[in-house]
């Protein structure tokens, strides 16, 4: 049996993340191809739904507790994932590519001396080794990626690698690591989010608005038709530039990296930073009144026209459906 497969859940707030199940099925997918096993790692206090996990093929969790550790700490938390590495002797650690996946895997990556694959979109299991494929030049290209290092990094681009429910429910085994002096070098006192606003990093559906919207209240269209949806409100960098949305919703190269089902862009141009943070969403849909803007040349489908007057007649039609 090959060494195994690491599996680095994200928490927040003692939560497992939606992202933390799509490492996971990812996860079971690689360790499948060669043999061996799964092991989740998660740091934090109380996880309210770890069991859960079980659901998606992985059958032991190394569990590092300690209160001060429920929120991230890049010393402590590079410390005992690299405690995880010794215990098991994993040949792959897989994260999510989000903020907290982007920081901490290139420090495990350099603790170990391990090859890094960050923002993967695909893999490939026909050649030994596997190819993975990631974004470069901001998204316009994309390259196959293989590793040549015994320990490997992978980070994988949130809501590509959907959870797959295994067909076989495994018994979840817990291993509690009581931590009693984590390595705080900083720590992050508390979180603080806007109360029932979705995260555009990990929504399935987007809203988003630029610099088309003329001014920061007409956002309330964006929002609007957001509401309808079920969906995260997104921003352009010139919105946010602007000072009309907080930092949070912006999507693109400087932002967020998103990946939902359906993504409207509601008077945003598509300037090539913007495209490199949405442009793997599986539907796009472009309202722009010019119909040369770059943003159509991504859209699935698109509507050139006025946008104050589309998204209120488009948040109406989308109440009457759901009726």
């Amino acid at each position: 049996m090959s060494k195994v497969v690491l599996a680095i859940l994200e928490q927040r707030e003692n939560k497992l993340k939606k992202v933390s199940f799509e490492v996971v099925s990812f996860s079971k997918n690689i360790a499948t191809k060669l043999n061996t096993e799964v092991v989740g790692v998660v740091i934090g206090n109380d996880i309210q739904n770890l069991n859960d996990i079980s659901k998606y093929g992985i059958s032991r969790v190394l569990h590092y507790k300690n209160e001060s550790l429920t929120n991230y700490s890049a010393s402590a938390y590079t410390d005992l994932v690299y405690e995880a590495v010794k215990e098991t002797d994993a040949e792959y650690l897989i994260f999510g590519d989000t903020a907290l996946g982007k920081d901490l895997a290139p420090r495990i990556g350099a603790r170990i001396d391990a090859g890094c694959i960050m923002d993967c979109v695909s893999v490939d299991f026909a050649g030994n080794p596997p190819l993975f494929t990631r974004p470069v030049y901001a998204g316009k290209a994309l390259v196959d990626v293989k590793f040549n290092s015994d320990k490997k990094v992978v980070t994988i681009r949130p809501n590509v690698f959907k959870a797959q429910i295994s067909e076989v429910p495994q018994e979840l085994k817990i291993e509690t690591r009581d931590v009693s002096n984590p390595n705080l070098k900083t720590k992050v006192v508390e979180y603080k989010k806007s109360e029932g606003k979705l995260d555009v990093a990990e929504a399935d559906i987007i809203v988003s608005g630029g610099r088309g919207l003329k001014a920061p209240e007409n956002f309330n269209l964006v929002e609007n038709l957001a509401d309808v949806l079920g969906a995260a409100v997104g921003a352009s960098r010139a919105a946010v530039d602007a000072g009309w949305r907080p930092h949070r919703e912006q999507v693109g190269q400087t932002g967020k990296t998103v990946s939902p089902s359906l993504y409207i862009a509601c008077g945003i141009s598509g300037a090539i930073q913007h495209l490199a943070g949405m442009s793997s969403s599986k539907y796009i849909v472009a309202i722009n009144k010019d119909k040369d803007a770059p943003i159509f040349t991504v859209a699935d489908y698109g509507i050139a026209g006025d946008v104050f007057e589309i998204l209120p007649a488009l948040t109406e039609e989308i109440k009457k459906a759901k009726a």
